[in-house]
């Protein structure tokens, strides 16, 4: 098993992606590139931190490389907006890497360079660490309605992230 580490937006939203690739055991939310020790959800979404909302991939390489879910990563997020994903603003929403070692930050520059190459506008996605990964915390009033549902925000943003894995990797999503 390998891991992976990407940013871009809400981590609830990003992890309901990588849930559904064939290959990906487990993905957790939490935080990573910023200055203070065990951050919380409320000091990172207060943007004081210098954390940004991520995603750990665990991952069977013989299954999925870390080359497509990279381009999944890139196919599922806007990675033209600078600290931003929609309606979600700040640093802790950028679209970034946070690759473990050498050989993964080479592909991290390559992924780059494939997703400037069909796209009009430039990729500010960004190649970080070293860094420390934090486990975000159980999952909040923010992201659950109380019984059991994902709030309203969770609904409007997953279903077309979905959507874009199944057009570009239907071969990849689980069954």
């Amino acid at each position: 098993m390998a891991e992976a580490i990407f940013a871009g937006g809400c981590f609830w939203c990003t992890e309901a992606v990588f849930r559904m690739v064939d290959g990906v055991s487990q993905v957790e939310s939490g935080y990573i590139g910023g200055s203070v020790p065990n951050p919380t959800y409320k000091a990172v979404c207060s943007g004081s931190t210098g954390h940004a909302e991520a995603i750990r991939v665990t991952f069977d390489p013989a299954v999925v490389s870390l080359h497509d879910l990279l381009d999944m990563h890139f196919a599922t997020h806007d990675a033209t907006q600078l600290n931003r994903q929609g309606n979600d603003v700040g640093t802790q929403y950028r679209s970034a890497i946070f690759p473990l070692d050498d050989t993964q930050r080479a592909e991290a520059e390559a992924a780059i360079a494939r997703a400037q190459a069909d796209s009009t506008k430039p990729i500010v996605t960004t190649i970080e660490g070293p860094a420390t990964w934090y486990p975000a915390e159980d999952y909040h009033k923010e992201y659950w309605d109380g019984e059991g549902q994902r709030n309203s925000y969770c609904m409007a943003v997953i279903p077309p992230k979905l959507a874009k894995l199944r057009k570009g990797y239907a071969a990849r999503v689980k069954a």
